[in-house]
């Protein structure tokens, strides 16, 4: 199995952030140019971004269409967006304006038709965000806290053409304490959809570990660490190839 590496595109406000454990009141602004960040990703090796529309999150809708279509201008590199996505039609507009995957959290849990009826619809276009306190999902832009257990949620879209699930540990989001390798290889191991670990990666250590874990994992989002250069791009790229990296620093 590839495993692909997403860096990691927050908007907030129109500017590039990272936030610690999805508190809003709690962010970091690493650019005013998200469309700049995302030609500097793409020049330096990676092949995918994730971009989050994070006051989307908690509206329920687009509120940084500009910056995401800036960001699309800019790169060639497939984009999966995630943030407010909660209908149909929101995820149509997103596919027409040129997004590649669209990821779909809160709206999974609470109408998990709709997005089974679109995964059906529309193959390879839709990721499930499953975002989870303690194992428990969370959503809502992460302010609510569900009854429902990630593996449970997981399950319920095995089948029906969910191109892939990010699993974010949201207790260890924008911490750099290192990714919740069990919680990730757990959702894994439950069902047949790739899984891609969020949320904690520190280092390039944790690539490895994520790779070597007993699970299909298919990739991982990288955040805070990318931008504090914690995490090198040349060194994660050779990582997630198994190669030595070349002239790393």
């Amino acid at each position: 199995m590839t495993f692909t590496l997403y860096p990691a595109i927050d908007l907030k406000d129109g500017q590039c952030v990272r936030l610690l454990r999805g508190e809003m009141d709690q962010a970091t602004v690493f650019s005013d140019s998200p469309a700049a960040q995302a030609k500097a990703f793409r020049e330096a090796g990676f092949t995918h971004l994730h971009v989050v529309d994070l006051n989307g999150a908690f509206e329920g809708k687009a509120v940084n269409r500009a910056a995401v279509e800036a960001i699309l201008k800019a790169t060639d590199a497939p984009v999966q967006l995630g943030g407010g996505i909660r209908t149909r039609a929101q995820i149509d507009a997103w596919l027409e304006a040129g997004i590649s995957r669209v990821i779909l959290g809160t709206v999974a849990l609470r109408d998990p038709e709709l997005v089974k009826e679109a995964a059906r619809a529309l193959p390879g276009k839709i990721v499930v965000g499953i975002d989870a306190k303690n194992g428990m999902v969370a959503v809502e832009g992460w302010a609510e806290t569900s009854d429902m257990k990630a593996t449970e949620l997981a399950k319920a879209f095995e089948g029906c053409g969910v191109a892939a699930i990010v699993a974010t540990d949201i207790g260890r989001d924008g911490l750099k304490t290192g990714v919740n390798v069990p919680f990730t290889a757990e959702l894994a191991n439950t069902v047949s959809i790739p899984v891609i670990a969020s949320g904690g990666v520190a280092s390039v250590d944790d690539i490895r570990a994520l790779m070597a874990a007993d699970a299909p994992i298919s990739g991982s989002i990288l955040g805070r660490a990318l931008y504090d250069g914690d995490i090198v791009p040349s060194e994660a790229l050779a990582a997630s190839k198994n190669e030595a990296p070349i002239n790393s620093r």
